[in-house]
């Protein structure tokens, strides 16, 4: 037990294990079924918002495009479920059984080549990852290599999320358009539509998260986090050291990116529907925004900035149909000018020093007890051990 709490205190995970509690214990306890499955629609875009605290805070690197990726992840959990879904016997009324309805409503008579792998669930899984870390990869080799950086780089992931969305639309017979993908029942025959499979999601959902948390916070506390962040305050100076700062720029956008499809294709699992309408600029500038709220040099704090946000959202558009667009808009207004640092800055200068003012009497107390006279003992030497109080270093002796 004290190995745990000295791992907890010296790592400073002590707001991750908080979190943990909060997310696995207090939110499953206290909320229905239906509250919890929209908190773990709100955790999947964590998911997005710790990818730009490595990308965005760490690296430097500001990305608006990141509902590409979360899209795309989501997309491709979504091709494997519609598949499913659309088997012989289900789709006995169509014209062409056996292939998606939408397909069926713009004339196609048989599944085109590229949705064959997604028959396969671990294919898919692959593909959840894999093709949005490959486009991330091109999008970022293409540009980091030709030191395209700042305001520039992120007009164009802008673009990208806008062509995107568009592609997706305007091809409506491969990927169902406007409407995007629904009516996903099943994963394997398991029906992910009822209560227990939802409380099923949610724990998966937030497992992944807080693994991909402590996967981050390695990285953060390895040479490369802290190279990350050398890169962002003094880039020419790490690059004059011998470093390739692109690639590390590179690295850094592809992480982003698998965060976000993962996030993506959990969002397919809990909601049961993926459409364009997460793709594009909208999404994405808000998924900035999470981040932003919750302090983006913090990885707890962008979960708890998203779940701020989009328990806002969801507050101020039952409460106030008609102004809750005007309400969020101050929300964020307000945070940016309370504290421009996010919650993770608010709890540094404000909770942390009221913290250790409390804390600093204690240990007074405590030094001036261990600092009354004490009865003489015998020096001693015992070998490995620094804290001993009788151990006679070799300049005394």
């Amino acid at each position: 037990m004290n190995a745990i709490k000295n791992w907890v205190m010296r790592g400073g995970y002590g707001s991750f294990v908080i979190l943990a509690l909060i997310l696995l214990v207090a939110f499953p306890l206290l909320m229905d079924i239906f509250r919890l499955n929209l908190v773990g629609k709100y955790l999947t875009y964590g998911f997005v918002a710790i990818g730009l605290v490595m990308l965005w805070g760490y690296g430097g690197v500001l990305s608006l495009g990141q509902g590409v990726f979360f899209g795309l992840g989501g997309y491709a959990m979504a091709m494997f479920l519609k598949l499913e879904a659309s088997d012989p016997e289900s789709t006995a009324i169509q014209s062409t059984p056996g292939i998606p309805d939408f397909m069926d409503w713009n004339q196609l008579t048989e599944l085109p080549m590229w949705w064959l792998p997604f028959k396969s669930l671990p294919l898919t899984l692959i593909a959840v990852i894999a093709v949005p870390t490959l486009l991330a990869f091109i999008i970022s080799y293409a540009m980091f290599k030709r030191r395209v950086g700042g305001v520039y780089f992120a007009i164009i992931t802008q673009a990208v999320a806008l062509i995107l969305t568009v592609l997706i639309i305007g091809q409506q017979g491969f990927t169902g358009g406007v409407n995007g993908m629904t009516d996903l029942k099943t994963l394997m025959g398991w029906d992910i539509r009822d209560d227990s499979s939802k409380y099923i999601l949610y724990f998966v959902n937030v497992g992944l998260l807080l693994g991909a948390i402590l996967l981050c916070r390695w990285i953060q506390v390895s040479k490369l986090g802290t190279l990350l962040l050398a890169m962002r305050d003094k880039e020419d100076r790490v690059r004059f050291s011998g470093y390739d700062v692109s690639m590390f720029k590179v690295f850094a956008f592809c992480l982003a990116a698998a965060l976000s499809a993962i996030g993506g294709a959990m969002f397919t699992l809990q909601v049961g529907f993926m459409s364009p309408s997460f793709v594009g600029i909208v999404p994405s500038i808000e998924m900035v925004i999470f981040a932003a709220i919750g302090g983006r040099m913090s990885l707890v704090g962008a979960v708890y900035g998203t779940l701020l946000v989009n328990f806002g959202k969801t507050y101020f558009s039952e409460s106030f149909p008609d102004l809750w667009l005007f309400l969020m808009s101050a929300l964020f207004i307000s945070v940016v000018m309370v504290f421009p640092n996010g919650l993770a800055g608010l709890y540094e200068s404000h909770v942390k020093p009221r913290l250790a003012r409390r804390k600093q009497p204690a240990e007074t107390e405590t030094v001036s007890a261990s600092s009354a006279p004490q009865p003489a003992a015998a020096p001693q030497r015992t070998d490995g051990d620094m804290n001993l109080p009788g151990k006679v270093s070799s300049q005394s002796a």
